[in-house]
């Protein structure tokens, strides 16, 4: 039988060897000509950032923070409600459908039924959310005290709201805070579609070459994010949701004519809608020429990205140790803090510009994006480790003491990120890159609804193996 410590070196050996047969395949060529100039532009916007209407920002912030509030509170009480039943295997499916479903997939489709509008919005993030919520509040539930519950008679129900449920709340306030975090990003990058968040207005600024302008909205962006901890209280809450519908409430102008077209007209494939050719036959070349090279590019994409994670990942750590960096950890937690709230999808847009459109910038993005995630987490579990008096110091400390025994958790965080990535991967397809969103993208601006369905209902099931292939890796809680 393997030991724990030889399960995590094949793991690791297996992501990196996954990684270099990956590598001769993936499009890494630097194609943009004015590489220097550009970056060096960017470099002094980053220390010369310019606000020119703060009235603007004040609103795009807001408007960005209702819709993080709205869909992180409905897609908490949804998925409340599916992790009640998280022990049924329909239950469980369903939820891991709706989230592997990236929000920008989810807003494309809404934009379809309820166009560019704040419901819009608000489903494309309370739906995924809805299933994330669903699992780990449902693992939570599990992962509780039974005893009480078994001592205790009663209508189930009962039971669970004076059992399970208050020893499992505070597990849940503190990831529904973490989660809040998530959906700020997540609703800068519906700007990236036409919504009114801070994405809309970066993207145009970014591409219009207004770096400046660009950059000081991030860095209020960052001092938004940095600062939760100080006016996200828990008492307040309440109030910023009530706020945040009263600021934008979640309305459309609905045409059910439009929606029933939609079911029954828009989404069947073509050959069903129009009786030309057949079925498999049309299947047959959206497969070869859409869904096979888009899955693989995903998967290259996403592999390269989880080698490069895990490898900046074990780089950044010592930063947000106070003892590899004493009272100069703040500077390395900052930075850590505006990597990891900066959206893979707007750091590869950036870097599309300074990069050219190959597989180079989503992979800068999603690795340091995620990195600084990792970083951030296992961080924290060195600085809760004791040591003997007689340790050694600096590298050799690190690699062969501080690393190794928090490794386990860090694999942990790292397997679970890789679902992560493979929907980031996807997604980033909307910025020319050739993954599955790039064909996603094109087939709706074709207005070809059938081929998009199809190709989206193929990312999310790519990415719930994905999840299962990572959960059969992860290391066991034994």
């Amino acid at each position: 039988m393997k030991t724990e410590a030889a399960i995590l070196r094949r793991n690791s050996l297996l992501l990196i060897l996954l990684a270099m047969l990956c590598l001769p395949l993936a499009d890494l060529e630097l194609s943009f000509p004015d590489f220097w100039p550009e970056l060096s532009r960017l470099g002094i916007a980053i220390v010369t950032p310019e606000v020119i209407d703060g009235w603007q920002l004040l609103s795009v912030l807001t408007t960005t923070l209702s819709f993080a509030f709205q869909g992180v509170v409905i897609g908490a009480v949804a998925g409340f409600v599916l992790a009640l039943g998280y022990g049924n295997a329909w239950v469980r499916g369903f939820a891991a459908f709706i989230r592997a479903i990236h929000e920008l997939f989810w807003a494309l489709i809404f934009i379809q039924l309820t166009g560019l509008t704040s419901l819009t919005g608000l489903l494309a993030l309370a739906i995924p959310y809805a299933g994330t919520f669903a699992k780990v509040f449902g693992e939570i539930f599990e992962e509780s005290d039974h005893k009480p519950r078994d001592a205790l008679t009663g209508s189930r129900f009962v039971v669970f709201f004076y059992t399970t449920l208050p020893l499992a709340w505070r597990r849940m306030v503190d990831y529904s805070a973490y989660r809040f975090e998530c959906g700020i990003r997540s609703s800068v990058v519906l700007g990236f579609v036409g919504l009114p968040t801070v994405g809309f207005h970066l993207e145009s600024l970014f591409s219009q070459g207004e770096y400046s302008q660009a950059v000081a909205m991030l860095y209020a962006l960052f001092l938004i994010i940095g600062s939760t901890r100080l006016w996200l209280i828990k008492q307040l809450i309440p109030l910023y949701v009530l706020l945040s519908f009263v600021w934008l409430p979640p309305v459309a102008d609905i045409q059910w004519s439009m929606i029933w077209q939609f079911f029954t007209v828009d989404i069947v494939p073509a050959p069903l809608k129009y009786s030309t050719g057949s079925l498999s036959d049309w299947f047959r070349l959206l497969f070869s020429k859409q869904i096979g090279p888009g899955i693989a590019n995903t998967m290259i994409l996403t592999q390269l990205s989880l080698a490069m994670t895990l490898l900046f990942a074990v780089l950044l750590i010592p930063l947000r140790s106070k003892l590899f960096c004493g009272n100069g950890r703040i500077v390395g937690h900052s930075l850590l803090v505006m990597l990891r709230t900066t959206p893979e999808y707007l750091l590869a847009f950036i870097g599309v510009i300074v990069l050219g459109p190959s597989m180079l910038p989503g992979m800068l993005a999603l690795s340091i994006h995620n990195a600084a995630i990792l970083a951030h987490l296992s961080g924290r579990f060195v600085d809760q480790l004791a040591f003997r008096e007689d340790r050694p110091s600096g590298m050799l400390l690190y690699c062969y003491e501080v690393l190794p025994r928090i490794y386990r958790q860090f694999m942990a965080l790292l397997l679970y990120r890789w679902e992560v990535i493979q929907r980031e991967s996807a997604i980033l397809g909307i910025l020319g890159i050739p993954t599955l969103g790039f064909y996603i993208d094109s087939a709706f601006e074709e207005f070809r609804l059938d081929r998009a369905m199809l190709l989206i209902l193929v990312t999310a099931l790519l990415n719930v193996l994905i999840d299962k292939c990572a959960r059969s890796l992860r290391p066991s809680s034994g």
